[in-house]
C-alpha cells in the first residue's frame, strides 16, 4: 500500500490545475487518468477564457457574469509566468477576441448594453481597424474588442503535462465504498494493480464522476449532462477568427474560434447554433450552420470548405431544469471531494476550492514524499477535429 496526501482522479483541466497547485504548495499529490490527459471536455473546448462579457448581452450582469469576472486576470498572470501556475510556454491564439453585431437593430442594442456594462473589458473598433473578414465593404455591423484570451487547448494540456508528468499515472480506478481513501489503480494492459492510500481523494473526472460516485454508493452530488453540437469547417481561404456574433439573448448567435490544421484554417463554431443543434443530426447541423454563416457573412464564399460536426456532453453539477450552472462546483464529504469546473476558465477557482476544503479537513503537506512507482503514464489527448470525418 502506497501512501499519498491527495489522489486526484481525472486528468482534464480541473485535475491538472489542482495537481499543479498542490505540488507547488508541498502536498504529495498524484493524479490517475484512465484515458488521455486533456480529458474529453477540456481538449475539445474552444479555449476561451471567459470573463462574463457574453453573459451581459441581455443588458444586466447576472450571476454567471459575476462569478467568472475575475478569471481572465488570473489566467493572464499565469500566461505571463507570474501567476499561481506557470503557463508562460502555452500558445495563445489571441489576447483579445471580437464581438460583432449584424445590421439587426436588436443585435446592435445587445452590443451596446454589453459594452456599457463591461466597458473595462470591451471597446468599439474604428472601421479602419476592422480585421478580416470584417474589413469587407459588405459588412455593415459594429465590432467590439473583448479583452479575453483564447488558448490553444492542446498546448495548454501539453505544457501542464510536461510540468507534472512524474505525478500522473494511467489506469482504471477501483474505489471501495467502505474505505473511500483506499484506491486500486489497475493497469489496462497487464492487469496489474497498484494499491494507494490517500488522506483525501478528489473526483475531477468530468462525466466519469458519475460512475466513480456510483462505486462509492453515493447518489449525491448529482451530475447532469448538457450536450452541444459543435460545427467545424476548414479551408485554405478562411482567415483566423476569434469572435462572437451578438444576438438578443444572453448567448451569442455564433462563437467562432480558429486553429491551423496543416495548410488549412479550421473554424470551430459554438454559441446558440451549438445549443440548439442537439436536436439535429450531423447533416442537419452542418446545413444549419452553413445557413447561419451565410446570413451573417454573406460576402464569404463557403463553397470550398470541408465540413464536420461534433456532439459533446458537458458534465456539470445538476441544476433545476438542467440549466447551465452559474459557476464551478466543489463538494466535500468526509474524505472525498467532487468537482466540476463547468468551464475551462473556472479551473483556478476549482483548485482554490479544493485547497480550501483540504485545509478545513486538516490535510497539510507531508514532510516526506512517497517514491514514484514504475507505472504507465497517460498519453496526451488530441484535438477531436484531427480525427473527425470531413465532408
Amino acid at each position: 500500500m502506497t501512501d499519498v496526501d491527495v489522489l486526484i482522479i481525472g486528468g482534464g483541466i480541473a485535475g491538472l490545475w489542482t495537481l499543479a497547485r498542490l505540488r507547488r504548495s508541498g502536498h504529495d499529490a498524484w493524479l490517475v487518468e484512465s484515458s488521455a490527459l486533456g480529458g474529453i471536455q477540456s481538449i475539445a473546448s474552444q479555449g476561451i477564457i471567459h470573463g462574463g462579457s457574453k453573459y451581459a448581452l441581455g443588458g444586466k450582469l447576472g450571476d454567471s457574469a459575476k462569478a467568472i469576472g475575475d478569471m481572465p486576470r488570473i489566467w493572464n498572470e499565469c500566461l505571463d509566468g507570474t501567476g499561481e501556475v506557470d503557463l508562460s510556454a502555452v500558445e495563445i491564439h489571441t489576447r483579445s477576441q471580437l464581438m460583432w453585431s449584424t445590421k439587426s437593430a436588436v443585435s446592435r442594442v445587445a452590443g451596446f448594453f454589453a459594452g456599457k456594462l463591461m466597458e473595462d473589458r470591451m471597446s468599439p473598433l474604428q472601421r479602419a481597424d476592422y480585421p478580416a473578414p470584417f474589413n469587407h465593404a459588405a459588412f455593415d455591423g459594429v465590432i467590439y474588442r473583448l479583452n479575453e484570451p483564447v488558448l490553444n487547448t492542446a498546448s495548454l494540456m501539453t505544457e501542464l503535462y510536461h510540468q507534472l508528468s512524474a505525478f500522473c499515472f494511467k489506469g482504471n480506478v477501483i474505489l471501495n465504498a467502505d474505505e473511500p481513501t483506499q484506491v486500486t489503480c489497475q493497469d489496462q494492459l497487464s492487469g496489474e494493480s497498484m494499491k494507494l492510500n490517500a488522506r483525501q481523494i478528489v473526483l475531477a473526472a468530468g462525466e466519469g464522476n458519475e460512475s466513480l460516485l456510483g462505486q462509492l454508493h453515493r447518489p449525491t452530488p448529482a451530475m447532469q449532462r448538457r450536450p452541444v453540437h459543435m460545427t467545424l469547417l476548414k479551408s485554405r481561404q478562411l482567415p483566423l477568427v476569434y469572435a462572437h456574433c451578438l444576438s438578443a439573448s444572453s448567448n451569442p448567435r455564433l462563437t467562432i474560434t480558429s486553429t491551423r490544421v496543416d495548410d488549412e484554417t479550421c473554424w470551430y463554431v459554438g454559441g446558440n447554433i451549438a445549443e440548439t443543434g442537439i436536436h439535429r443530426n450531423r447533416e442537419e447541423q452542418i446545413e444549419a450552420c452553413q445557413q447561419e454563416l451565410q446570413k451573417v457573412m454573406p460576402w464569404i464564399d463557403f463553397q470550398p470548405c470541408k465540413w464536420s460536426a461534433l456532439m459533446l456532453n458537458r458534465a456539470e453539477i445538476q441544476t433545476r431544469g438542467n440549466k447551465r450552472p452559474d459557476s464551478c462546483h466543489v463538494d466535500a464529504h468526509d474524505s472525498v471531494i467532487t468537482a466540476w469546473p463547468t468551464k475551462l476558465a473556472f479551473a483556478p477557482r476549482v483548485a482554490s476550492g479544493i485547497i480550501d476544503r483540504l485545509g478545513k479537513a486538516g490535510i497539510m503537506p507531508s514532510a516526506h514524499h512517497t517514491a514514484r512507482p514504475d507505472w504507465p503514464r497517460p498519453e496526451m489527448a488530441t484535438w477531436p477535429w484531427l480525427n473527425t470525418q470531413w465532408s
